[in-house]
């Protein structure tokens, strides 16, 4: 499992979609995974440190674990399938682990206030993961394929070519690259 962390959260300014993107701690790859608005609001806000006026369903999430006697341990990025993240929470109660199935942008939402790592498999990364061309503020930024460290998993998967990933850079282009540590100081 790769260890990860939220680098942004983007906008397509032209179709207002949104993609959280994740980043190897130690590696350059960056993994995006589009998500629902809600989900977006509720992660930036707590990168932001913006309280809610009342609980989000992710904080109601880990004030249920708690007191259940639980924590949070990690979040795990386990498969990607037919362009579908899946997604796992960790819970530790006593001596005992709990995998619970998630979507992957629920689990990011309580990773970020629970403060626990996001995992990825190596295998989700190596098929999804990119490397981001430029400075993150040019319009030009691209998105190219991460060859696989194992050159027998790369010849046993479909290789992605220019025209498959034609309609992800087109988006990667259209994304609003402000990403949260310039919003963070207003």
């Amino acid at each position: 499992m790769i260890e990860t962390v939220v680098e942004s959260i983007r906008v397509s300014l032209m179709t207002q979609h949104r993609v959280v993107i994740l980043k190897e701690v130690q590696g350059e790859r960056h993994l995006p995974i589009w998500i629902g608005p809600y989900e977006a609001e509720a992660i930036a806000m707590e990168l932001q440190g913006v309280a809610a006026a009342r609980p989000l369903a992710y904080d109601l999430m880990r004030s249920l674990i708690g007191d259940l006697g639980g924590t949070v341990d990690r979040i795990l990025v386990t498969d990607l399938s037919q362009d579908i993240f899946y997604a796992r929470i960790v819970i530790r109660q006593n001596d005992r682990s709990v995998e619970i199935d998630s979507r992957p942008s629920d689990a990011i939402a309580l990773a970020v206030r629970a403060q626990v790592p996001i995992m990825v498999a190596e295998s989700v990364m190596d098929q999804a993961g990119v490397a981001l061309d430029g400075d993150s503020d040019d319009e030009e930024t691209a998105a190219l394929p991460q060859r696989g460290r194992d050159r027998e998993r790369d010849a046993s998967r479909e290789r992605v070519d220019d025209e498959q990933l034609s309609a992800f850079r087109d988006f990667i282009n259209t994304l609003d690259l402000d990403d949260f540590d310039k919003k963070r100081g207003t």
